[in-house]
């Protein structure tokens, strides 16, 4: 069988982030063939336009990382409205210089998760914007504005019963939406 590698953005840096724990556990709902590596972001300077011709060696390892991958699962709070700074800071690394754009043509999936009642979507949505620019086709449906709640995890930090279902349909189509991208040849 085919092994897809998807790069795992987390939009949050917090020790105990809700999104943190939301990519571990979509992650466990898909298949075995599936391989997925978190990028770590956290390390990564300001980006400045100046430093695209002498990246620094965490900008480059994250742009090795997201090159090798098949897909990028984001996943990602929403602050005031938006994506988180460092997350930003990412796509812009990443994206530079302009002849060397490590997000071409990578087959996107987002979600996020927030206790506020809109959940992401108004983040997920200037995502969105940007990966359009950043040429990377992106899952529309379903869309997965998660409201933390209670009852969101079991006690031992799976889906709840009453989200798992949910969870799935989203992980299987993810998983299709990779697989119409991929060049690979299926075994």
């Amino acid at each position: 069988m085919t092994t897809y590698q998807i790069s795992v953005i987390v939009g949050s840096l917090r020790k105990n982030s809700f999104n943190k724990r939301l990519a571990h556990a979509v992650i466990k709902l898909a298949p075995e063939h599936f391989k997925f590596h978190f990028v770590e972001i956290s390390d990564l300077p300001l980006f400045n336009q100046d430093d695209d011709e002498h990246q620094s060696a965490a900008v480059l390892r994250m742009k090795r990382e997201i090159e090798k991958s098949d897909g990028v699962l984001f996943v990602t709070p929403e602050y005031n409205r938006s994506i988180p700074g460092v997350l930003k800071n990412a796509l812009d690394h990443a994206s530079r210089p302009p002849s060397n754009n490590s997000w071409n043509k990578k087959p996107a999936g987002i979600m996020g998760m927030s206790p506020g009642s809109m959940g992401t979507s108004m983040a997920q949505q200037h995502l969105r914007n940007i990966l359009a620019s950043l040429n990377m086709p992106t899952l529309a449906q379903p869309e997965a504005f998660l409201v933390m709640n209670d009852d969101f995890f079991d006690v031992d930090g799976q889906p709840s019963e009453r989200t798992a279902p949910f969870l799935k349909i989203w992980v299987e189509e993810f998983v299709n939406w990779v697989r119409s991208f991929s060049t690979k040849e299926s075994t």
